[in-house]
């Protein structure tokens, strides 16, 4: 007789094996794109920190720090730019092989990435009953996509230390009313001025005692600088501070700030400053409005996010890699779009235009602006419509963002709490 037909295994929702598998794919699908990603960066080599290395054996040998000079085919030439402050906590490094320097710089960077991702992702996996090992995973390696990040690491930037010193300040100290409130932005803003746009943030808010300290703690440290470097000091605030032609060329399509897209616009002309001044008003304005409101409804990330994207747009010089705000942008749309309601026609629209906002912004960041594309050296104006966009694409997402980007209620007040 022939043996009876063996029904297959019944297939259950519940299959843990295939489950990892599929994370296990997923992953590593993630990691094999990344060198792809990052092959054409590599040709930086490290230009910035090598600035900085290079600018302090320089000042360490008596020369003016900032006389230190460097060549460049895109930007020509390039100066050391940071704040006396600054120059302070890099000179240390001066004393390193600068292998060594580039280690250390890499390594810091990485574990800056990968803890500022965890806080930003772990509220969202614990509120919506995510795996967290994969998501937190995930995030790291679509984080390390994003042009902004290979940009500062390939460069050698110190960005993610100010990120780590913002996050820090106001995710956990601003909210939580700790007596240091404010140091961390205070210390970012002595380190690379971008950041004091977030002591207007707390000024917005109202929150007086952290924009008080922020303030005093920016001052104290630059006043140490002066201290220990007045000489240096003094020129910087009196003359290398308002010479926006020491960091490169304005129109190249790098710089991705308001100024930077006018100045697109007229090369090789400079663009009208009260035109320029007029937009950097209405940005400042409806922007901390915004980013106001969120952070009083209880939405600190939403706040601080449309913050730094306004920096971003009103900075005269606003390089890729300074374009951090991005990816905390990401995962508030990503965490409104898993709240919307789905049993609803209005909910489920609202949910599909946020994911599709999240992928078309993640899909931006991650090609970028300047990685694949060779703009050339000279200036030129920009012509059409297709090449404007794509010169000025972080510019016009950044708006975009300033508009669209949702304030999410607070946990208790119809949002889901954490499981």
């Amino acid at each position: 007789m022939p043996a009876d037909p063996v029904a297959p295994p019944a297939v259950t929702e519940d299959d843990p094996g295939g489950t990892r598998v599929r994370r296990l794919v997923t992953v590593v699908a993630l990691a094999a794109v990344l060198p792809a990603l990052y092959q054409p960066s590599l040709g930086h080599d490290f230009f910035d920190l090598k600035i900085y290395m290079r600018a302090m054996d320089w000042w360490a040998t008596g020369h003016p720090l900032y006389d230190y000079v460097q060549s460049d085919r895109v930007q020509g030439a390039l100066y050391f730019t940071y704040p006396p402050f600054a120059a302070l906590l890099l000179r240390p490094f001066a004393l390193l092989p600068l292998g060594v320097a580039v280690a250390v710089f890499t390594v810091l960077t990485l574990i800056g990435l990968v803890v500022t991702t965890r806080w930003l992702v772990l509220p969202v996996v614990e509120r919506h009953g995510l795996p967290r090992l994969f998501a937190v995973t995930v995030a790291v390696l679509l984080v390390l996509a994003v042009e902004s990040t290979r940009e500062t690491l390939t460069f050698g930037q110190i960005n993610m230390l100010l990120v780590v010193l913002i996050l820090t300040d106001l995710l956990f100290a601003v909210p939580g009313e700790r007596r240091w409130a404010g140091v961390g932005v205070g210390l970012a803003t002595a380190l690379k001025l971008f950041p004091g746009i977030f002591i207007l943030y707390l000024l917005a808010t109202r929150r007086w005692r952290a924009a008080v300290v922020a303030s005093a703690a920016a001052a104290l440290a630059t006043l140490l600088a002066a201290a220990v470097a007045p000489g240096a000091s003094w020129r910087f605030w009196t003359h290398e501070l308002w010479a926006t032609d020491r960091v490169g060329r304005t129109d190249y399509t790098g710089n991705q700030s308001l100024f930077g897209l006018l100045s697109r616009l007229t090369a090789p002309q400079k663009p009208s400053q009260l035109a320029w001044l007029l937009l950097v008003a209405v940005v400042v304005g409806y922007g901390l409005w915004r980013a106001a409101r969120a952070a009083r409804a209880g939405d600190a990330l939403t706040g601080l996010t449309l913050t730094g994207l306004v920096g971003g747009l009103v900075s005269p010089i606003t390089w890729t890699h300074h374009l951090y705000w991005f990816i905390p942008a990401v995962v508030v749309l990503v965490d409104a779009a898993l709240e919307a309601r789905r049993d609803t026609v209005a909910g489920a629209g609202q949910r599909r235009r946020l994911f599709a906002l999240a992928a078309g912004t993640g899909f931006v960041i991650i090609y970028g602006v300047v990685t694949f594309l060779d703009w050339g050296v000279a200036p030129t104006r920009t012509d059409d419509v297709g090449e404007f966009v794509a010169r000025n694409a972080y510019v016009l997402l950044s708006l975009l963002l300033l508009v669209a980007l949702p304030a999410r209620p607070p946990v208790g007040a119809g949002r889901r709490a954490r499981p």
